[in-house]
């Protein structure tokens, strides 16, 4: 098979689809790799070390677009529409439920769009997501105490206090890779942690790692209404698996917290689970509503690609060689948790969640695949 790395356009993105080390997972295989010029800059890969595992490096992305399967980190802008094709496999984040004219695009062009973010395993686990949530978990607290500082509109609150002040209240919705490792930063640098979860086994598991370094609170509206109020810091970390991310926070609730508060919703790029957050960029991260600090980063990971990248593609090589040596239908057909990583197919969109979230039909794969 043919595989096409192109660099990432979206507003500084750091990270490549694929290391060096990946490429040799494929061309020792007997695949070609093709890689953009200059796409592993951004994470300090050279382009020499890409051409030392058997990468062929061509000029342009329309050369990397026009593989049989193109490997990537975000989802494709507006200006990458035109590289779309019935016969195209697009093995990436995708993240469309907040993307509804790139769902319809995809749809329309017929490419097999497979998601790392729904790829799923028996437990419900999500393994490629799980990489990029440790990451943006441990860097929401970083940007959030950031944020606080009076300069950068925030209360001029410091997370950990000293001795004879009060510590940062830190509230985070959701228990699951985003919020724990939030939490692990968060208790580390001293602040007074609250996780909100649904999940009882969640909020045990949360006990017993941190015991009572953190408190944990079912999460229903009066205790997520009396927590945020009295936050310094609110982290969105709440996942629905390739649906749009619940409203948990309303705009009511963001105007009853003390102004230079901070929210960092990591859930921005499924639409957010604070009301009066919208995609923001590394450029311009932060803006204010009623006087509360937004940081909404969409690849917030990112910004630490020479992590971020060689983290991804741990996770993501493996089923980019099964689906290599196989073929996408017949690896599909062999492994369930690829199949659930299909969102179109066939020129129909095949994740539910997603055509729930559009108002789109859905068509299950397993019914196009045969």
């Amino acid at each position: 098979m043919i595989i096409g790395v192109p660099k990432e356009i979206k507003t500084r993105e750091y990270r490549v689809g694929m290391t060096p080390a990946g490429v040799r997972s494929l061309t020792s295989r007997g695949h070609k790799v093709l890689v953009e010029r200059g796409a592993g800059e951004g994470s300090g890969l050279r382009d020499s070390d890409y051409v030392a595992q058997g990468a062929t490096i061509v000029p342009s992305a329309a050369d990397a677009w026009g593989a049989e399967m193109v490997v990537k980190v975000k989802e494709p802008l507006k200006s990458e529409y035109g590289f779309f094709r019935k016969d195209l496999i697009l093995y990436t984040y995708l993240h469309l439920a907040a993307e509804p004219e790139l769902t319809k695009t995809l749809a329309k062009s017929g490419v097999a769009g497979v998601a790392y973010e729904t790829i799923q395993l028996e437990d419900g686990s999500l393994p490629l997501l799980k990489p990029m949530s440790e990451v943006a978990g441990r860097m929401a607290v970083q940007v959030g105490a950031t944020s606080l500082e009076k300069e950068r509109g925030g209360k001029g609150v410091l997370l950990g206090g000293v001795p004879g002040t009060r510590r940062g209240r830190v509230v985070i919705l959701g228990g699951g890779f985003v919020g724990r490792n939030a939490a692990t930063i968060a208790v580390g640098m001293g602040a007074q942690v609250t996780v909100l979860d649904v999940r009882g086994d969640t909020m045990a598991y949360l006990e017993d790692v941190f015991g009572g370094a953190i408190e944990t609170l079912y999460s229903n509206p009066t205790n997520i209404e009396e927590s945020v109020m009295r936050a310094d810091l609110v982290i969105g970390a709440v996942l629905v698996t390739g649906a749009a991310a619940p409203k948990l926070v309303s705009k009511e609730l963001v105007a009853k917290m003390s102004k230079g508060s901070v929210i960092v919703d990591v859930a921005v790029d499924q639409g957010g689970c604070i009301e009066t957050c919208r995609p923001t960029t590394h450029d311009h991260p932060t803006y204010e509503v009623d006087g509360v600090v937004h940081y909404c980063v969409a690849n917030m990971p990112g910004a630490v690609p020479h992590t971020s990248t060689w983290a991804l593609t741990n996770t993501t090589i493996a089923y980019a060689v099964k689906i290599a040596e196989q073929g996408l239908v017949a690896a599909a057909r062999a492994d369930r948790s690829l199949l659930l990583g299909f969102n179109t197919y066939g020129g129909q969109v095949t994740c539910e969640p997603v055509a729930q979230a559009h108002n789109l039909e859905y068509v299950p794969v397993g019914k196009l695949l045969g």
